[in-house]
């Protein structure tokens, strides 16, 4: 079992994702970058999680696009 390990690296995060209740974001992070989806609400969040488990980001995206962009 690997032992509780924590990374930070700093970054001039906006004001504006910062506000966000923290149950409705997804984090990501690839060889080359760090994603963060937000969501209307808590089940579509886990929805997400659940759904693109094991998926690379380029098909989260399209996940994303699909279920969650342009909802009204």
């Amino acid at each position: 079992m690997t032992p509780p390990t924590s990374l930070c690296i700093p970054v001039a995060m906006p004001q504006d994702l910062c506000a966000v209740d923290d149950e409705l974001k997804a984090i990501y992070h690839g060889p080359d970058s760090v994603c963060v989806w937000v969501f209307e609400t808590r089940e579509d969040r886990n929805r997400f999680v659940e759904e693109t488990a094991g998926m690379k980001k380029a098909e989260r995206e399209a996940v994303f696009e699909t279920l969650f962009r342009g909802r009204t």
